[in-house]
């Protein structure tokens, strides 16, 4: 399965009282970028998290965001400060007996003075946040490379649609190079006509300057290495897994042969396919920036 770097995924789940939500978000980048957003009190999830994506995701720059909102759960416990409490209470009826008023003592008064309540954070169960933020991430997780899949099945119809193009101008560069030789012969036989006049031509020396231009300007090699990259990628794309990286090294391999060819071949025709098979290739590496 191709792969995009380009995906968002997004799940939502109440569990235990907690609203769990986590998104992902990806985009184009040479190997595996994460980052997270946490809320702070969870900020002992990073590491899981980071490894559980990674576990699944092998390159483009990710980020997860995670949120979690109590729904019934207690985030907070009220505690109360017992010797405090105490101690005005004993305040109180001092102050009662040495003032010899009415003792009009009650909780809700205690409770008011300061200090004598106080609110903390509930405890917190690692183990079992984890496992419940586990199972919202992995949704979406899922989702993401949902949407990745079904961006790589485009850019893979568009590679193949490019790949298509590139081994038709190959072709015609194959079919122009063809009587390539021959047109030297005969242009040089002729141009030596007209130099020499009514002297005769040393026909082994015409022999010789086309041989050694048909070694100068032979392409065959790079025609069928050529042949051989597009057949590759053919392989590379029909298969799983994370293929941008070794499609972006055939396709610097099929710029060199494009190159190479360039430079020892300068009849305009083939000059023109040349640069049509270059825009074709650069065509393709564009579009695998986008490839996992």
């Amino acid at each position: 399965m191709i792969l995009s770097m380009t995906g968002y995924g997004r799940a939502r789940q109440v569990l235990n009282g907690r609203e769990i939500t986590v998104e992902l978000r990806g985009v184009n980048a040479r190997f595996l970028e994460y980052s997270s957003r946490l809320p702070r009190a969870f900020a002992f999830l990073e590491d899981p998290l980071k490894k559980l994506v990674a576990a699944r995701v092998s390159r483009g720059k990710v980020e997860l965001s995670l949120t979690v909102q109590n729904t019934t759960a207690a985030d907070t416990v009220v505690t109360v400060n017992w010797p405090l409490a105490k101690g005005y209470r004993d305040a109180m009826t001092a102050l009662s007996e040495q003032l010899e008023l009415k003792n009009d003592m009650s909780v809700s008064l205690i409770a008011r003075m300061p200090d004598v309540l106080a609110q903390t954070a509930a405890p917190l169960d690692e183990e079992a946040l984890w496992a419940d933020v586990q199972t919202v991430a992995g949704q979406a997780v899922d989702a993401f490379l949902t949407m990745r899949a079904a961006e790589g099945e485009k850019l893979k119809a568009d590679l193949l649609s490019h790949l298509d193009v590139v081994e038709q101008l190959v072709g015609r560069i194959e079919a122009n190079t063809a009587g390539r030789v021959k047109a030297y012969s005969d242009k040089l036989y002729a141009r030596l006509q007209e130099l020499l006049a009514d002297r005769s031509i040393d026909e082994s020396r015409l022999v010789t300057e086309a041989a050694i231009f048909a070694d100068k300007t032979a392409i065959d090699e790079e025609t069928v290495r050529l042949h051989s990259h597009i057949a590759q990628y053919r392989d590379i794309l029909s298969g799983d897994g994370p293929v941008g990286r070794k499609l972006d090294f055939l396709t610097q391999e099929l710029n060199r042969e494009a190159n190479t060819i360039g430079s020892k071949c300068q009849d305009v025709d083939i000059t023109r396919l040349v640069v049509e098979l270059k825009s074709e290739i650069e065509k393709l590496r564009e579009q695998l920036q986008n490839l996992e």
